[in-house]
């Protein structure tokens, strides 16, 4: 798993340097968190990589994923359920930029390939957001991005990891989009206090 999260890692130096990571902080950890669960089998039944962004390590950001168990392939990009905060800052990005969300998640290509991720949205727009905006869908949401789900064949393939990549190369400028409105918050806080370091 190290080994194939290495390879993809390097093919998104190409579209996604600020994504690049060593393997080991990519890749998920096994265990169950069985705390509140009535299975305590401790083991997952995937195993799964995430390439946040970097600065965005600690607080998630929109990033690219990617899981393989016996049955399925699951290759995902976009921002899930970020904290509260970062939802936000999306929705405020969305008011103001969402006929460029429109055109990001439009493309023949991407759609051909991956559909848009279940957005766990709200039933009523979220407060001091108008009902009547054109973007009022997508604003109700609380997750946004876009997956595949694949049978389990192809992790046996050679060309797993261009595969792979080749997904999130298409889903790359949804990615940097989610993440704009993020990056600027971060930039914020490392404003230095009275302008000195």
């Amino acid at each position: 798993m190290l080994a194939l999260i290495e390879k993809i890692t390097e093919g998104m130096a190409d579209y996604a340097p600020a994504h690049v990571r060593p393997a080991q902080k990519s890749m998920l950890r096994i265990y169950r968190d069985t705390r509140f669960s009535a299975d305590k089998t401790p083991y997952k039944t995937h195993l799964a990589a995430w390439w946040a962004r970097s600065g965005a390590e600690k607080t998630s950001g929109s990033g690219y994923y990617f899981h393989v168990s016996p049955t399925e392939l699951v290759i995902a990009a976009g921002v899930f359920m970020p904290p509260k905060e970062q939802l936000m800052a999306i929705r405020q990005h969305l008011l103001a930029h969402h006929e460029e969300f429109k055109r990001l998640i439009g493309p023949k290509k991407l759609r051909a390939k991956m559909t848009l991720h279940d957005p766990a949205a709200l039933s009523r727009p979220p407060k001091g957001f108008p009902a009547e905006h054109p973007a009022i869908e997508w604003i109700k949401g609380r997750q946004w991005g876009v997956i595949a789900t694949l049978p389990a064949d192809p992790a046996l393939q050679p060309r797993l990891a261009e595969a792979i990549g080749g997904y999130f190369r298409l889903a790359q400028p949804l990615v940097d989009f989610l993440n704009e409105p993020l990056l600027k918050g971060m930039q914020k806080r490392k404003k230095p206090l009275f302008g000195l370091y």
